[in-house]
């Protein structure tokens, strides 16, 4: 009977507590009204930002889930199917193969810049200008320079090695890793370093673990990044829709959408294939997050 009535008394309090709150915010509001503004904006903002993002994700879902067929899941692509399921595993494919390429540069970049080279150094100005530079220009620049480089030049031709990403997303990468390393604190390193630890051994040891949940965050903004490109891959990887090996032409989700929209014949397919990509992007962001949390257990 006491633990209840205890109990009962710290409820009691708690909400006399957070209307005595409540009314103080609101008593200041009144002698500031621009701080009461200022959070009525901010509260707007928010709730327009959230009804947006319900919005946008409600419709594709109403408009794409009841089109979901077994058939859009052959792995045989055709004109009465349409499949995406090619597609699918290419996107996966170039998600793979960049990230290969592009997440291992990056963050040895990243480290370079935060533990090895020394501040003011022009060097590293030049890199941060570069990867800045880099994030800022149109991704059909990127397909224009793919096609005369790459299926050009070196004579690859359309394939799903002259469409990786890897020039795309390396700047995203290398700037978020960055700003990762740089948010673990210097007595980590200094801990390390009084406890006999070299350079290397601190870096692979005590700093990348802390940061790797900033670096995973990075990482999947460049998957949402792949799996959206188009206008690169039009130029460079191709449409053709199939399962191709690495110098073969295939097409991925975004760019299978894109056909079927831009022919205007299987408009309900673009719908449905718009659904497979947004469960796309939120298993790979699930998965990550759950990689991050455990290994920033241990």
């Amino acid at each position: 009977m006491q633990t209840n009535a205890a109990a009962l008394n710290s409820q009691v309090n708690s909400k006399k507590r957070n209307s005595s709150s409540l009314t103080d915010q609101l008593r200041s509001y009144l002698r500031h009204p621009g701080s009461g503004i200022l959070a009525l904006l901010t509260g707007l903002a928010a709730v327009l930002t959230f009804a947006v993002l319900i919005f946008l994700v409600g419709y594709i879902l109403i408009k794409g889930i009841p089109y979901l067929t077994p058939g859009l899941f052959s792995f045989e692509y055709n004109s009465e199917n349409v499949s995406l399921m090619p597609s699918l595993i290419n996107t996966f494919i170039m998600t793979v193969l960049t990230l290969v390429i592009a997440a291992p540069i990056g963050i040895f970049a990243a480290i370079y810049l935060v533990e090895y080279a020394q501040k003011g150094n022009r060097l590293v100005k030049v890199i941060r200008i570069t990867a800045e530079t880099l994030s800022g220009i149109p991704s059909i620049v990127f397909g224009l320079f793919g096609m005369l480089f790459f299926v050009t030049a070196l004579q690859w031709g359309m394939s799903l090695m002259a469409g990786t990403l890897v020039i795309m997303v390396l700047p995203l990468i290398m700037r978020t890793s960055e700003e990762a390393l740089k948010a673990v604190p210097d007595s980590y390193r200094e801990a390390s370093f009084g406890l006999g630890a070299g350079k290397l051994r601190t870096i692979f040891t005590i700093v990348l673990p802390s940061a790797v949940p900033g670096i995973l965050a990075g990482i999947i903004l460049a998957i949402g990044r792949i799996i959206g490109e188009t206008a690169a891959l039009l130029y460079t990887s191709g449409t053709v829709a199939q399962v191709p090996d690495l110098m073969g032409s295939g097409r991925t989700l975004a760019l299978h959408m894109y056909v079927l929209s831009s022919e205007g014949l299987h408009m309900n397919q673009a719908s449905a294939t718009a659904v497979v990509i947004l469960v796309f992007v939120l298993v790979i962001n699930w998965l990550s997050g759950k990689a991050a949390k455990r290994i920033a257990k241990g």
